[in-house]
């Protein structure tokens, strides 16, 4: 029995994993920061991870109870990654703890604003302005649509994944060219 258990939640912790490089790889695109303006420095691919990451939270959560420990076990993956990468870039043992308590207030604080957003288009853009693009002046409005396409057709595509893949480690994002061809005509 407490082998099974064992079992069990190392099997959630390999799944947490495969699933969180996995959106971890698709936040890395390239055309991300080119085509679609996100900023290219350490608080536009915190931006694009977190959002990544609750992507695949509200996926989870449509599957609750089932996947809660999985998603418990993604939440607590995402921000041992912040540490380490906050460690990596050089931020001592002292400063590293509340560093990582505003990331995750800051996560905490997207959370209901992406909820929001995923219901009307315009609170989507305004979220996607403050947090995606908010070290950025002047995100361009054509930008902001081509990220609103994004945030919906993934919502849409992920709440189609089975859960059973799911819980298993296995999530495929739609890729970013699909989402940028059904924004606006205008080039991003």
């Amino acid at each position: 029995m407490l082998f099974d258990h064992w079992r069990r939640r190392r099997m959630e912790e390999e799944a947490a994993e495969r699933l969180y490089e996995a959106l971890v790889k698709q936040a890395r695109s390239g055309a991300f920061y080119s085509d679609c303006q996100v900023p290219d420095s350490v608080d536009g691919r915190f931006e694009l991870i977190a959002l990544h990451v609750f992507l695949l939270l509200h996926r989870l959560k449509a599957s609750y109870p089932e996947t809660s420990r999985l998603a418990q076990t993604l939440h607590d993956r995402f921000f041992a990654d912040m540490d380490r990468s906050l460690r990596e870039m050089g931020a001592g043992d002292l400063g590293v703890g509340k560093r990582v308590k505003r990331m995750a207030e800051a996560f905490y604080g997207r959370i209901p604003a992406y909820e929001g957003a995923l219901v009307d288009d315009d609170l989507a853009e305004d979220a996607l302005r403050r947090n995606l693009y908010g070290t950025l002046p002047d995100a361009t409005p054509v930008a902001l649509k081509a990220m609103t396409t994004y945030l919906s057709s993934q919502v849409a595509h992920l709440s189609g994944q089975d859960t059973a893949a799911l819980m298993a480690g296995q999530v495929a994002f739609l890729p970013l060219a699909n989402c940028l061809a059904a924004a606006p005509d205008e080039a991003v």
